[in-house]
């Protein structure tokens, strides 16, 4: 389903006809996602719109206009820029080492004036562009070999280093996460990650630890928050709270008790689907993932058609690292995960969230315009 012409028009009409390619169902999907975070940031801001929902609303339009940008570029310009785009992170991430902006107790913004950057959002869609090339220019069983994991782990270990060191645990592990799902995906043997698992259940314990006081407190909180409900277990406490009063159909727009009388904390960032389901109840949660699973199958729709190992990897690494962040904020919020402070992209308010989310979309709609492309080995 393309938006004006047929895919045979693409050598003919330039930008128009690749336009024309751009995948409608998850163009449409981005948008009502969008709509969502608009009605939520509303509420959450209990009927001004100018608190959160109308910047939003002016990134989105911003962000949804270089979205269709890229999505009609040649695959091979984004192939060509992979490997420089990931460097370019690794110099934001320096920077925010030296002179970043602290906020939260932490150093992970570079201020641009009219917005605070977080490189660390970049990074994980940097991180999927260099892989995706990497594992194009192998050939045969290369992918199989231990020595072609030596540079996937240094393109993985410097970023997740200076960012855990901001600190920011919670999105170095989940660069970790993304880069081992492209290892998986590149090819790597299956009992490298058997031994993997295992490897990390046996550190896990250790590793705690080393971790900083307020991290092993998110931890402490995660396995047992009843057990300090007006201090560090509060925001997880209340999120149940909110989630189970909502019931079946919710309670109603903007009528939420939890949001609206200000006991659920970060409601307009990192709990804004604890809003959503304290007003809209079992149906308006089931309703938001059912759409969130659209997405996801149509980003691996994207990446199973593509016909070049580059094309492949980036939809499927890109989508894959979508599904980690919506897990990771949806498991957070119902207590299945510990509290890492990830947001619901596109419908949480966040600015680097945002344009790194439909700079993302734009990449696996630009693989779905070149799906037949050719690219060279290397």
């Amino acid at each position: 389903m393309s938006l004006f012409a047929s895919r045979d028009n693409l050598g003919r009409s330039g930008v128009t006809s690749r336009l024309g390619l751009v995948p409608v169902p998850l163009v449409l999907s981005v948008i009502a996602l969008a709509c969502v975070g608009f009605a939520a940031l509303y509420s959450a801001a209990s009927g001004d719109w100018d608190r959160w929902a109308h910047q939003q609303a002016i990134r989105f339009a911003i962000g949804f206009v270089g979205m269709l940008v890229v999505a009609c570029l040649d695959l091979k310009w984004i192939f060509r820029l992979a490997y420089p785009f990931w460097f370019f992170c690794i110099v934001l991430l320096l920077i925010v080492e030296i002179s970043g902006v602290i906020g939260m107790g932490a150093q992970r913004w570079i201020s641009l004036g009219f917005i605070n950057l977080q490189p660390s959002d970049l990074m994980k869609v940097a991180t999927v562009l260099a892989l995706a090339r990497y594992y194009h220019g192998l050939q045969g069983n290369e992918p199989k070999h231990l020595k072609s994991l030596f540079i996937p782990a240094v393109m993985t270990i410097v970023p997740v280093a200076l960012i855990v060191v901001q600190p920011d645990l919670g999105t170095g592990l989940m660069i970790v996460m993304v880069a081992a799902a492209m290892v998986f995906l590149g090819g790597a043997p299956w009992w490298l990650f058997a031994g993997g698992l295992a490897a990390l259940g046996a550190i896990v314990p250790a590793a705690f630890h080393f971790l900083h006081d307020y991290q092993k407190k998110r931890v402490l909180t995660f396995l047992n928050p009843e057990n300090d409900p007006l201090g560090a277990g509060y925001h997880i406490t209340q999120s149940k709270i909110a989630i189970g009063s909502g019931g079946f159909s919710g309670k109603g727009y903007m009528e939420g008790s939890q949001a609206h009388l200000n006991f659920l904390p970060e409601k307009h960032t990192d709990f804004i689907f604890t809003l959503w389901a304290e007003e809209w109840g079992f149906v308006g949660g089931m309703a938001l993932l059912l759409l969130f699973s659209f997405i996801f199958f149509q980003g691996y729709r994207i990446g199973m058609r593509a016909k070049t190992t580059f094309g492949r990897l980036l939809a499927l690494g890109l989508i894959t690292n979508y599904a980690i962040y919506i897990i990771i904020n949806i498991g957070m919020v119902t207590g299945m995960m510990p509290v890492v402070g990830e947001p619901l992209p596109l419908i949480s308010y966040g600015g680097t969230v945002m344009i790194s989310t439909l700079f993302a979309f734009g990449l696996m709609m630009c693989v779905a315009v070149n799906r037949n492309a050719t690219l060279p080995r290397s």
